[in-house]
């Protein structure tokens, strides 16, 4: 098949009975025309058609190493430094798209499903059909270019103890059966699936699980279709609200929806079983398959794409009400500006020092990307908080689009709400834009994501602290303390 058009996602998730509800509702066909996914599935329907553009299909598509079709080239297996740089370009077409603002783009996950393939021999330790799966999965997908979202998390019921330790009925998802024929049965709850419009949801292990006997329910890894019989999407409101474009342009577009998953006896076919029952391969799935270097460098791009975007509004509020001049405005523009730069040079860094690992694709560095994925959860909110200060009282006197289509109003709005370099109509528009970034419900919710993308902060600085190579410098110091000369 390859590329699919916008139209052909379209009508796939409109065909499907999947299971999603919300504020009450429950939602099983024609998702795309529900007004809490209308929009974002057409925004996805539209990532999918540029993949169609003349002018954009050699930078975003290469011929299928099967069919010689074309297929993303987000599922491209890099095997030199230049094929990485392809991939890259690729992916900034997308989060230019939206500016940084969709964690969930497809090629977040095919970034770590094209690792996990070349790595089918890390699961065929478990199960020689395991590592046969994986390689299937990733060709199915490829080839028929669907998008895919994922759940990792057990539900906070009780963060002092593992899922195993409960004193109450299990709550995360588990497993309570496994049929020859059938395969295996999962039953419980996971979080966070955003985007529960993709075709696919990967189910894997994120947090550390203890290889104990009673663990074994919990370790495993596995992929189904959306709408496979018993899985049920939980989410919560819409930042959408059915407001115009003009009005949010961001949350009228971008919003990715959050869900709960519940599994209410899903039943996995053992062709869609990863991994079973070894908690120590699903603790080292992403390092040891190199997953988790391609994933991280795929946020990277997003990160540099948000990073600029944000950039941007506050230089173009800056220049529309002259506030340039102000040196407090100039240091907020400039350390925003700054950590663009920064992003730049660990995407750079992760590029140079790339290496072919042990499954073959040529992998970026993690050090720098483990450097950014620990410093953006904590500069994104200080941007954000840049932007507040710079709109200031502006962000919180903007006339909708009614407002402006009300011919009672408009002299008033366009003689009252003019900016010194710009007219009423747009300045308004900058502004809601600003408000969406930095005040909106979508906005306040893009922040909370970023602070927690990839995990507790906490933990995840105690995990670099950990691992970073601190000895040479110590001997270093060490060195000088006693030296004589």
């Amino acid at each position: 098949m390859g590329i699919r058009t916008g139209q052909q996602y379209l009508d796939q998730i409109n065909q499907q009975h999947r299971e999603l509800w919300i504020r009450g509702e429950k939602i099983t066909t024609n998702v795309s025309e529900h007004p809490a996914f209308h929009n974002i599935t057409h925004t996805m329907a539209h990532l999918y058609d540029m993949q169609h553009d003349p002018n954009l299909q050699d930078i975003m598509t290469y011929p299928s190493p099967t069919s010689g079709e074309r297929v993303s080239l987000s599922f491209l297996q890099p095997k030199t430094k230049e094929d990485l740089i392809r991939k890259r370009i690729m992916m900034k077409q997308w989060a230019d798209y939206a500016g940084g603002m969709l964690g969930r783009s497809p090629d977040y996950l095919n970034s770590s499903v094209i690792a996990l393939a070349a790595a089918a021999d890390y699961f065929g330790d478990n199960d020689p059909r395991f590592g046969d799966n994986i390689q299937r999965y990733y060709e199915y997908i490829r080839e028929n270019d669907l998008c895919t979202t994922h759940t990792l998390i057990n539900p906070q019921s009780n963060r002092g103890a593992s899922a195993s330790e409960s004193t109450n009925a299990p709550i995360a998802a588990h497993i309570v059966e496994q049929n020859p024929t059938k395969g295996v049965l999962i039953r419980g709850a996971r979080m966070l699936a955003t985007l529960p419009v993709a075709d696919e949801l990967l189910v894997f292990p994120s947090t550390v699980i203890k290889n104990r006997p009673e663990d074994q329910a919990y370790a495993f890894a596995f992929a189904v279709p959306c709408d496979i019989p018993g899985l049920k999407f939980l989410c919560r409101e819409s930042f959408d609200y059915g407001r115009s474009h003009y009005d949010h342009p961001l949350g009228s577009r971008f919003e990715e929806m959050d869900a709960v998953v519940v599994f209410d006896d899903v039943w996995v076919p053992w062709d869609r079983i990863f991994l079973l029952g070894r908690g120590d391969l699903c603790n080292g799935m992403y390092t040891e398959t190199g997953a988790v270097n391609h994933m991280a460098y795929q946020v990277l791009v997003k990160n540099i794409a948000k990073a600029e975007f944000v950039l941007g509004v506050m230089a173009k509020i800056a220049e529309t009400i002259n506030i340039g001049q102000f040196q407090h405005v100039q240091e907020k523009i400039a350390e925003t500006a700054m950590t663009v730069e920064m992003l730049k040079a660990f995407q750079r860094a992760s590029e140079a020092d790339a290496s072919i690992n042990r499954w073959g694709l040529m992998t970026p560095d993690f050090a720098p990307l483990n450097a950014m994925r620990n410093i953006f959860p904590r500069i994104y909110p200080t941007l954000i908080h840049y932007l507040q200060r710079i709109g200031a009282g502006g962000l919180m006197a903007i006339p909708s689009e009614e407002d402006l289509a009300n011919p009672l109003l408009a002299a008033d709005i366009q003689r009252y709400y003019q900016a010194a370099q710009a007219d009423a109509d747009s300045r308004n528009r900058l502004y809601r834009l600003a408000w969406d970034i930095a005040v909106s419900s979508f906005g306040q919710r893009q922040v909370l994501y970023e602070q927690f993308f990839f995990g507790d902060p906490v933990r995840m600085a105690s995990a670099y602290y950990q691992s970073y190579p601190f000895e040479p410098l110590k001997e270093r110091v060490e060195a000088l303390l006693y030296r004589n000369d």
